[in-house]
């Protein structure tokens, strides 16, 4: 009798323990507030996007209130075709995205233009001006201009040598536009800092419907004796009606400038609708090397 009555008592208990277990991992309750979600789409041969933005997430995860997802092509940041996992798009408020060169299937395309539909916001960096690269007469060869209408690069960037730059033994002095230092996502950022980025050159086309120029950049040391200062960090509302935030900077070695970090966790709380914090949780720890 004893150990039938120790079996029903034991029973009960993981009756109990699963039942609570159900009830704490149930969501959140209508009404509770819901942290922000941020994908991050990587994927870029050359920059180790996949490897300095997780660096970036976690800080946005454990310091700013934020949830995040990073996707990463697979099974390298090499592998054009496949970067598993998008359809988490339909569940961000905020995506990111580092991408270079990629000719993902249109399956996984079509995950990325329903996000654009709904208008959410987006944020940039770098090759992102050149995300995609289908082949002439490819039936997403459209894709190619993804930095033109979903971040407001200069028309005609899109595909294999569109994009200018002044060589890789270059690098950027980057300094505040007259004007803006009341913008919000300068906050904290300094009037200057140094990047190891190459300048793209982004104008005479830019700015595009309606951008707005935060930080220009000025060339050291360029592979052509007519270089001249380029912005390299503006906002904006793309061809879809979402607000976007791009820098063409995005060096891993700009990833380890405090300057850097602050403008970019300005930009994604900025992106997010979110009110810029008003306390720097202090400097990431990024030291990724570049890969050429």
């Amino acid at each position: 009798m004893k150990n039938i009555f120790l079996s029903k008592t034991y029973i009960a208990l993981a009756v109990f323990l699963v039942t609570s277990a159900c009830v704490f991992g149930q969501p959140e309750k209508k009404g509770k507030s819901k942290k922000p979600l941020i994908v991050f789409v990587t994927g870029d041969h050359e920059y180790s996007g996949e490897a300095t933005l997780p660096i970036v997430a976690a800080e946005l995860e454990k310091n700013y209130g934020f949830r995040v997802k990073v996707l990463k092509a697979y099974p390298n940041h090499n592998a054009e075709e496949n970067i598993p996992g998008l359809e988490a798009l339909k569940d961000a408020d905020l995506a990111v995205f580092y991408l270079r060169w990629r000719k993902l299937p249109a399956d996984q395309v079509q995950h990325i233009e329903d996000y654009l539909k709904t208008k959410k916001p987006l944020v940039g960096f770098r090759t992102t001006t050149h995300a995609f690269n289908y082949p002439k007469g490819h039936a997403l060869e459209k894709w190619n201009a993804f930095g033109e209408f979903a971040f407001n690069t200069p028309p005609g960037w899109g595909g294999v040598n569109k994009h200018t730059h002044y060589g890789h033994e270059s690098s950027t002095d980057v300094t505040m536009i007259d004007g803006v230092a009341d913008d919000p996502i300068l906050r904290g950022v300094g009037k200057t800092f140094h990047a190891r980025s190459w300048l793209y050159q982004v104008l005479p086309n830019y700015p595009s419907n309606g951008s707005k120029a935060l930080m220009m950049g000025h060339s050291i040391n360029p592979n052509n004796k007519n270089a001249y200062d380029n912005p390299v960090a503006w906002t904006g509302i793309n061809s879809y009606g979402a607000r976007i935030f791009f820098t063409t900077l995005g060096h891993p070695e700009d990833f380890d400038q405090e300057p850097f970090q602050h403008m970019v966790i300005n930009a994604i709380h900025w992106a997010a609708g979110k009110k810029i914090p008003k306390t720097w949780a202090g400097p990431m720890q990024i030291h990724v090397p570049y890969r050429k």
